[in-house]
C-alpha cells in the first residue's frame, strides 16, 4: 500500500501564502522580501513554503501571477488591430501602475538571478507573448492581415517600444502612445 507521508496539501494555505507574498511585493518591493516575512504574513512555516516552491522568487513570482492573470483578460472583438490594442493599452496601464511597477523590479533582479529571469520570463512574459501571437493569428485567419507574417517580429515590434520607455527612457507610456504604436506596425502588415 502506498501511503504519501505528511499532511496532505491545504489550497487555503497554498492561497494564504501566494496572497502574503503579492502583499510584500506591493508593500515592500521584491528585494526586501524573504521567505522569513512571507511565512509570517501567512502564518505559517518556511518549511511549508518550501513543500511548494524551491525558493523565495518562486513564491513571489507565483504570487503575482495569480494575483494578475485575472486582471488581463485576453480581448477577442472581431477586430485584430482593437484586440492588440486592447491588449496592449490594457497592459501599459497595469505596468504604470503601482502594483504593475514591480515588473520593472523583478526585472532589474532577474539581471543578477538568472534563474529568476528564467522563471519571469517563462511564466509572466512567454504567456503574453502568446496571447498577442493567437491575436495575429486569428487575423491571418480573417484576412485581415498578411498571410506570410514573421509574427515573432511583429510582436517585437510593437512591444519593443513600451519595454524601451519602461525600462530605459522613462518616458509616458499613455493611451496615445500605445495607439500610436499599433496603427504604425499595423500600417505594414495589413492585407491589402
Amino acid at each position: 500500500m502506498d501511503k504519501k507521508l505528511g499532511r496532505p496539501r491545504s489550497e487555503k494555505t497554498k492561497s494564504d501564502i501566494l496572497n502574503a507574498a503579492y502583499e510584500l511585493l506591493i508593500e515592500n518591493g521584491f528585494a526586501e522580501i524573504t521567505v522569513e516575512k512571507i511565512a509570517e504574513r501567512a502564518n505559517v512555516s518556511k518549511a511549508t513554503i518550501y513543500k511548494w516552491w524551491p525558493n523565495k522568487a518562486a513564491v513571489i513570482i507565483d504570487g503575482f501571477l495569480n494575483t494578475t492573470n485575472v486582471e488581463l483578460p485576453i480581448p477577442d472583438t472581431g477586430s485584430t488591430i482593437q484586440d492588440m490594442f486592447i491588449q496592449v493599452d490594457n497592459f501599459t496601464k497595469f505596468l504604470t501602475s503601482r502594483k504593475g511597477s514591480v515588473i520593472t523590479e523583478i526585472i532589474a533582479e532577474g539581471q543578477y538571478d538568472p534563474k529568476l529571469a528564467d522563471i519571469y520570463r517563462k511564466a509572466y512574459f512567454t504567456p503574453r507573448r502568446s496571447i498577442s501571437k493567437k491575436i495575429l493569428e486569428r487575423g491571418i485567419l480573417r484576412g485581415e492581415l498578411k498571410k506570410d507574417l514573421n509574427i515573432e517580429v511583429i510582436i517585437d515590434l510593437i512591444w519593443g517600444p513600451i519595454f524601451y520607455r519602461l525600462l530605459i527612457t522613462g518616458e509616458k507610456i499613455d493611451v496615445a502612445f500605445v495607439k500610436e504604436i499599433i496603427n504604425y506596425a499595423f500600417e505594414g502588415i495589413k492585407h491589402l
